[in-house]
């Protein structure tokens, strides 16, 4: 047995290492007999011992359905990139960076250095991380999601044949990339397909979240790599080196990365790239120019979305003309009635666009579109296509867009507010209830799982709920009357809907769905309200003193308090056993607060997630390198070199006991 485990090692590194060659370097040293020789005597050992080595190549070949996808919290967040289309606003951008790297320099003895971009190519496919142990084995692959919680797909993704399953790095490190379906890849595939892909992004996409990974393995996805987002061994001093590292690490690399010190020089590789875009046998949509030193990044530091340190330069949208046959109403869940254009159907970007944004009535008006008219549709990315602008000339016999005077949905009258229309019948208006309860059991919401659209209809058609508070008042044999309801999944939703009632504030509050306040926005006035009732009571200029909260969201927040069928909702959740919580610890002495804190290794007791937040909430900065600066380094199990280098520093070692010791003591 002992001899098979060896050999099936020896066999499965050669394979791994001839797949290297042939998928990444294109340049293979063995023939397809060699190959497959030694892969059918790889399976044979497989298939006696039982055994199965987590990078044997052998399970690229996907043969497994999953039953359901399930959540992996990411190790470091990744961050989505502000956006620039015109050159001036990448000066603008670039001027703030000297700014920021001048003004620092005046009062610091260690200068920053000029800034250095490297320019990289803005991949259109799907953002994938993969996660590699203390070994160099890849243990996870996962989807962006919310940029903290993705997809577990680690079995789609090892179906791409250039993606390592094994590195030669002992820290846990997580290395970000993009999933891509090439043209030949995308044309091989609709030559066999029943149902052929319309555009190869969707083919990557749909691939990566297909639980039949057979299907993943047939699409043949390709994939670039091109960030370090989490590492626990020496920390890199520039973005150069850390490609450099992930090319010698074996991970697919794009070989286009350029170096500029100007405007100027990013202006001349923006035309360069545009013009052998529709050259590659892969979908770009523009690029990506990033600062190369890391020490600037880590001052620079982000906003609440996007790093300040690196911007996307996207490509002009691509644009067709068509004829606009008609408008539809549609109803949100603020009971807004919004318009839709519908087109003849139209090429545009690989894609059938049937249909198209139109906004609002002033906005309408503003571009003079008209039904029967030509119109410019553009297509950004993921976005649905949007009208831009009318042909005048074809404006003869066309008609007027006039807004609905009854809601199409419920028949009730329509309101105008301002430039929008809205369907005042909260309580039987189908749309505006399903959407509502959908955003509420959604995942960054009071997180009731297995709750979908389909399933909120049901309940507003068949059980006539109305409200959210019933919801907490739905009974098994109720369920078992709905469509594809058996045994297991009404226990599985009165249990998540049970689950529910015990959940933090913060997403208590965007839950309710108010007017312009997201997850982050909720956490920020819960910090600093602590309770749902003096939320409720807070004036426009309480709301005010809560950071990044404007005029629009105070206003949102007090308006939407003031209604009195929201606080019944409220009260009627509250007697229904929902328990919103705010924890916060009470402090004399907090010895985080101002403290920068560097975490390596496992925590028995905390995520890395977990932990970061409750050092953020104790007042500590949570950064990923040991520096002279650092106060304290929280070590769990299997510290990587940062343990080594706060010895090295003289910096203060914590173990999670330590921190517990320290916060009971406050």
């Amino acid at each position: 047995m002992e001899d098979k485990l060896k050999r099936m090692e020896e066999l499965a590194q050669e394979l791994n290492k001839y797949s290297y060659e042939y998928y990444v370097l294109s340049n293979p040293t063995v023939s397809d007999k060699e190959y497959d020789l030694k892969y059918d005597e790889l399976r044979k050992l497989e298939k006696e011992t039982g055994v199965v080595l987590p990078y044997s190549p052998t399970l690229r070949v996907g043969d497994v359905v999953l039953p359901e996808f399930q959540k992996y919290t990411h190790k470091a967040p990744l961050w989505s990139l502000d956006k620039a289309q015109t050159v001036e606003e990448l000066r603008d951008w670039h001027n703030r960076n000297l700014r920021f790297i001048n003004e620092y320099n005046m009062s610091h003895e260690d200068k920053l250095p000029k800034p250095k971009y490297i320019i990289t190519k803005k991949f259109d496919g799907l953002t994938i991380n993969c996660t590699y142990d203390e070994e160099g084995i890849l243990v996870k692959a996962a989807t962006r999601g919310t940029g903290e919680v993705g997809e577990d797909i680690t079995a789609q993704a090892k179906t791409i044949k250039s993606l390592p399953l094994k590195i030669d790095y002992n820290h846990t490190i997580e290395i970000h990339g993009e999933a891509i379906m090439t043209k030949e890849a995308f044309e091989a595939y609709n030559k066999k397909a029943e149902v052929p892909l319309k555009n190869l992004r969707n083919g990557a996409a749909g691939a990566l979240r297909n639980l039949n990974v057979k299907e993943t393995a047939r699409r043949n996805l390709s994939a670039f790599f091109y960030d370090v987002g989490y590492n626990e061994g020496i920390p890199f001093t520039t973005y150069t080196e850390m490609l450099q590292f992930i090319k010698e690490k074996g991970f697919p690399i794009d070989d286009y990365i350029k170096t500029c010190e100007s405007v100027e020089d990013i202006e001349k590789e923006i035309e360069y790239v545009a013009s052998i875009r529709d050259k590659l046998n892969y979908d770009i949509d523009g690029i990506v120019i990033a600062i190369d030193h890391m020490k600037t990044r880590e001052l620079l530091g982000y906003t609440v979305k996007f790093p300040k340190w690196a911007i996307a330069y996207k490509f002009e949208a691509l644009e067709v003309t068509t004829e606009l046959l008609d408008v539809e109403w549609n109803v949100g869940r603020s009971g807004r009635v919004t318009p839709t254009a519908i087109l003849e159907p139209v090429e545009l970007g690989g894609v059938t666009v049937k249909r198209a944004t139109l906004n609002n009535m002033d906005d309408i008006k503003r571009k003079g579109v008209r039904i029967g008219a030509r119109v410019f549709v553009r297509r950004s990315n993921d976005v649905i296509p949007e009208i831009m602008g009318v042909v005048e000339e074809s404006l003869e016999g066309s008609r007027e867009i006039l807004p609905p005077s009854n809601c199409p949905y419920c028949g009730s009258k329509v309101i105008q507010d301002g430039a929008h229309y809205f369907c005042e019948n909260t309580l039987s208006c189908k749309p505006q209830l399903v959407k509502s309860i959908v955003h509420y059991a959604s995942r960054e919401a009071m997180n009731i799982e297995g709750f979908s659209e389909k399933t909120a209809e049901q309940l507003f058609e068949k059980l006539d709920i109305k409200s959210i508070p019933d919801l907490y008042r739905l009974k098994k044999e109720e369920l078992l009357t709905l469509d594809k309801f058996g045994e297991k999944k009404a226990q599985n939703l009165l249990d998540a809907v049970e689950k529910s009632k015990n959940c933090d504030l913060a997403s208590f509050i965007f839950a309710l769905g108010i007017p312009n306040v997201g997850k982050k926005t909720s956490k920020d006035i819960v910090k600093k309200f602590k309770s749902l009732d003096r939320i409720i009571k807070a004036s426009v200029d309480e709301l005010l003193e809560v950071q990044d909260v404007g005029e629009i969201v105070a206003n949102s927040v007090v308006k939407f308090f003031t209604q009195e069928k929201i606080i019944n909702n409220i009260d009627e959740l509250l007697k229904l056993g929902v328990k919103p919580s705010f924890e916060e610890i009470e402090v004399s002495h907090n010895p985080f607060e101002g403290k920068t804190v560097v975490i390596t290794g496992s925590l028995k007791n905390y995520s890395r997630t977990e932990i970061k937040e409750k050092l953020e909430s104790l007042g500590a900065k949570v950064s990923s390198s040991v520096s002279k600066k650092t106060n304290y380094v929280l070590v769990g199990e299997d510290p990587g070199s940062k343990r080594d280098k706060a010895i090295e520093l003289g910096v203060t070692i914590i173990t999670e006991e330590t921190f517990e010791e320290m916060i009971k003591e406050q």
